[in-house]
């Protein structure tokens, strides 16, 4: 067993380790886990029962159970076996933080760290905050006092498993989730401290299910700890809770701590190995033994022989090697390849000879050695073979340094000579460098013709700029010299690479020279382009002075020939036929100009022709107008004048026929508008009545529509005459103020008032006759009407109170009379138009001065009809009413809900009230 403890890797913790932290932080993810939440709430609420079933009490849902604290309080007591301050039996939330913070002071008064745990949370029934809690509260009380070899309490506890598992086959304890999903571990801790209650050797890794269904029940019948796992929550859990896993398995160390090992498996105990029989070859095999040793001796003198004639002539190879190169002392080497000759010795001082000091040494020391051994071991001295002594390695040595001296000497000085010598040359081509970077381009500017394509203030600026090369030529004089003369020098001190310092220097000179040829070209080139340019200047600013003014005359002329001839009077039409004759007498004028403008643009371009020039010097600078603009623009002028012409005449003729159409128009309407408002005004005047009874009102308005459409052919005349108007765009005439559509608004509404006052009276005859009221009645309410009804388009809500006053109906003010006025207008203006008719005003009249049916009285005759009975059967009505009227009421009747009504008997009440409302 204690083998195995020194397998096992735990860390001693020192004192004041602070466990709750270290677990906290090992596993607070873990109730992120929805399948590790519902494992611990099962295991940490059954743990909990455990505990609270000493006083009597118990839980069922964890987060629930302890949100007011005092069942929190009372698990504390158990536990703990101390008394917590009395807790606050209020139902208040402020009463149940309270009594939770008082737990929570208790836990940290027994140096427990509460990491983000508030009253406020487990108040409010956070299950992960609640299951922490309880967490915590488990490792302070149930696995902080497990101590085992001073390890933390999750250490101890493993290790405590894993001693007690260990003679067990397939058990091995490493943690406390996946160890765990067999149940063989269970079982193993029950059968090692009560084998009477499991036959250990019957199980099966295989059957997970069964073993630890068979350990959880055991565990709850024998040895009084409560099921707080489910089997299959372990076994089908990727990696079970281990929170859970070490609150039960640390029941079952408190239930076996004290309890006496029956169940233990003793290791078997080694043996000691038999010693080998007596072996009677030992003489012989001493005797070999001998033997070896001598050729032993005599096998590593050979190999040392070989060791040093190996190094002997690898030393002598190495010197051999060395010596030519640092002989060889001559000066047609580069910088670089001296440079590099340099740090080739300094490797060879620093890398290559002193490991062959090491080397000539161990050669020494090896021979001195050999030699000892061969004449201890009597055998005779060694000789290395011709060439290879010691004293002819010496010889080899001396003669590498006496190569040595000097050598550093003289190849620094050789390097100091190529050094200045290439720092001549970097010079030369330093300069050489800035010359043919000055100098890039030069050649093909010098040749450009760019001042062929350029007006004359380019070409200005191209001499200014042509002078300044010319100056900076000269200052670059100096440099050529330089450099020819650093090539001179060069070639005096045999520089290695002379036929590139020659070649650059022959034709940086060659080019110096066809500068200075190509400068004076250019100079006379563009002298003579300058005098070309100043001629061309002055012709293109004339044009331009000219092509200008005349291009807007173009423009407008172009514009007005082209405008739309959209006239509507004479008057307009003659006055365009005027400023077109006057446009005409402007045409000669015109064409001088343009012939003196177009002279100009042909000698323009016979100066670009003749001195071959770029085209583009065609373009005016000082104006954007094209000469081929001007021509065509001009040649349009002339071809649109007599178009204008052919527009013009053909107006003025279609311009006196509409003139005749309006005059036609205009005649015939101001006979027929007047007609019209005449016969409208006497409608009118009908309709507000006053003057003759209903009848005779009916017979006027008859006549007047007679006569109307006996005049209708006027209208459809006008018609015609208007369409001819519309073909013709004749869509204004000063000579009438009547239009076509006024007058057909004038027909229809003469038409219209006819047809509505002669309903209007038919209505109140109707009326007047079915509520026997006199033609002076119906006359006075008209009258009363027509004198609220000012604009003839009925009365508004003012205006129907004040008729209603007018004519003795009684409206009381405030309130009560505006909820009267309101369900009047409901009455009159059932449609909300705002507005009463006569006929509306009429029938409300006549009905509050008539005695008329009610719902009651209708309710009334039903009951008669029923012989008192709230309802009413068919065969009554088919009794006491016409058949078509019976089979109309039992149709729209609803079947009566009175408890004592038979089958089939109808609601009279219902359908009266019905008739009444709309």
């Amino acid at each position: 067993m204690v083998d195995y403890y020194q397998s096992a890797h735990f860390g001693h913790h020192p004192p004041g380790y602070d466990y709750t932290q270290q677990e906290e932080e090992w596993d607070r993810e873990g109730l992120l886990d929805p399948m590790w939440e519902k494992q611990q709430k099962k295991t940490f609420t059954a743990w909990c029962n455990s505990h609270l079933r000493k006083a009597g009490t118990s839980i069922e849902l964890i987060e629930e159970d302890f949100r007011n604290g005092l069942k929190l309080m009372l698990l504390l007591e158990v536990i703990s076996g101390e008394n917590l301050p009395r807790p606050d039996r209020g139902k208040m939330r402020f009463h149940k933080i309270a009594n939770v913070n008082k737990a929570l002071a208790f836990i940290e008064s027994k140096g427990v760290k509460l990491v983000s745990i508030g009253a406020e949370e487990i108040v409010d029934g956070n299950v992960k905050m609640t299951l922490g809690l309880i967490w915590t509260i488990i490792l302070r009380f149930a696995i902080q006092d497990i101590n085992v070899e001073d390890l933390s309490a999750r250490d101890g506890l493993l290790l405590w498993c894993q001693r007690k598992t260990a003679p067990y086959n397939n058990v091995n304890v490493q943690n406390f989730h996946n160890s765990w999903k067999d149940g063989l571990a269970f079982c193993a801790l029950i059968h090692r401290h009560r084998p009477e209650l499991l036959d250990y050797s019957q199980l099966h890794k295989g059957d997970p299910l069964h073993n630890l269904n068979l350990a959880f029940d055991i565990a709850e019948k024998h040895l009084d700890i409560p099921r707080m796992l489910d089997a299959e929550d372990i076994v089908y859990a990727d990696r079970p809770d281990e929170k859970s896993i070490m609150t039960y398995v640390s029941s079952f160390y408190h239930a076996f701590r004290n309890a006496p090992e029956r169940g233990r498996i003793e290791p078997p105990k080694p043996t000691k190995p038999k010693e080998p029989p007596f072996d009677w070859r030992k003489a012989a095999e001493t005797a070999a033994n001998r033997i070896c040793r001598v050729l032993a001796v005599n096998q590593e003198n050979e190999k040392m022989m070989r060791d040093y004639e190996g190094l002997a002539s690898d030393l002598l190879a190495w010197i051999n090697r060395w010596m030519p190169w640092l002989a060889n002392r001559s000066t047609d080497d580069t910088l670089p390849m001296a440079q590099q000759k340099l740090e080739d010795y300094r490797n060879y001082r620093r890398r290559e000879k002193p490991p062959r000091i090491e080397e000539k040494g161990r050669l020494e020391t090896l021979f001195n050695t050999l030699q000892t051994k061969l004449r201890l071991s009597n055998r005779p001295a060694f000789m290395p073979r011709e060439g290879h002594l010691v004293k002819d390695i010496d010889a080899a040595w001396s003669k590498l340094e006496d190569s040595e001296k000097g050598f550093e000497e003289w190849l620094l000085s050789e390097i100091m000579r190529l050094e200045r010598l290439e720092h001549l040359a970097e010079k030369f081509r330093r300069k050489c460098a800035m010359h043919e970077e000055w100098s890039n381009g030069k050649e093909e500017a010098l040749r450009s013709n760019d001042y062929k394509s350029s007006g004359l203030y380019k070409i200005k600026a191209l001499r200014k700029r042509h002078e300044a090369f010319e100056s900076d030529l000269g200052a670059h004089q100096d440099r050529v010299e330089q450099i020819a003369a650093i090539a001179q020098e060069l070639n005096h001190l045999r520089y290695p690479d002379i036929a590139t310092i020659n070649s650059r220097c022959q034709s940086i000179c060659t080019q110096w020279e066809r500068l200075g040829q190509l400068a004076g070209q250019r100079r006379q080139a563009l002298e003579d382009a300058e005098r070309v340019a100043e001629k061309l200047d002055q012709l293109y600013l004339d044009l331009a002075k000219r092509a200008a003014p005349f291009n807007n005359w173009l423009d407008g002329a172009r514009e007005d020939l082209a405008d739309l001839v959209i006239v509507h009077e004479m008057r307009e039409i003659e006055e365009l036929c005027s400023a077109h004759e006057q446009f005409k007498a402007t045409l000669g004028d015109a064409d001088k100009e343009f012939q003196t403008i177009d002279g100009i643009e042909r000698e323009i371009e016979h100066i670009v022709m003749s001195n071959g020039l770029d085209r583009s010097l065609l373009s005016n600078p000082y104006t954007d107008l094209a000469a081929q603009d001007i021509r065509r623009k001009w040649a349009e002028v002339q071809n649109a004048v007599p178009r204008r012409d052919s527009q013009l005449q053909n107006e003025l003729r279609r311009q006196q026929n509409c003139e005749r159409l309006r005059q036609v128009f205009a005649d015939k309407a101001n006979t027929v508008g007047p007609w019209l408002e005449r016969q409208l005004e006497q409608v009118i005047s009908i309709g507000m009545g006053g003057r003759g009874s209903l009848e005779q009102a009916i017979q006027q308005l008859t006549s007047i529509h007679q006569q109307a459409n006996s005049y209708k052919p006027n209208l459809d005349e006008l018609e015609k005459i208007h369409q001819e108007m519309q073909e013709n765009f004749v869509f204004e005439n000063r000579k009438s103020r009547y239009s076509m559509e006024s007058l057909r608004v004038g027909w229809e509404s003469l038409m219209t008032s006819i047809n509505r006052t002669i309903n209007e009276c038919e209505n109140q005859i109707l009326t007047r006759d079915s509520k026997g009221m006199s033609e002076e009645q119906v006359n006075e309410l008209r009258s009363s009407f027509n004198h609220f009804d000012k604009d003839r388009a009925g009365l508004d809500g003012e205006q129907l109170r004040a008729c209603l006053i007018s004519v003795g109906y009684t409206i009381r003010p405030g309130k009560e009379g505006d909820a009267e006025l309101h369900r009047i207008l409901s009455q009159l203006d059932p449609n909300r138009m705002g507005r009463v008719l006569f006929d509306a005003f009429l029938d409300f009249m006549t009905k509050e001065n008539a005695d008329s049916d009610t719902v009651e009285q209708m309710i009334e005759s039903f009951r008669i009809l029923a012989q008192g009975k709230p309802f009413i059967t068919g065969d009554e009505l088919r009794r006491e009413l016409p058949t078509d009227q019976a089979h109309y009421c039992m149709d729209r009747m609803a079947p009566s809900s009175d408890p004592s009504a038979p089958h089939g008997a109808f609601d009279y009440v219902t359908f009266s009230r019905s008739l009444y409302i709309h």
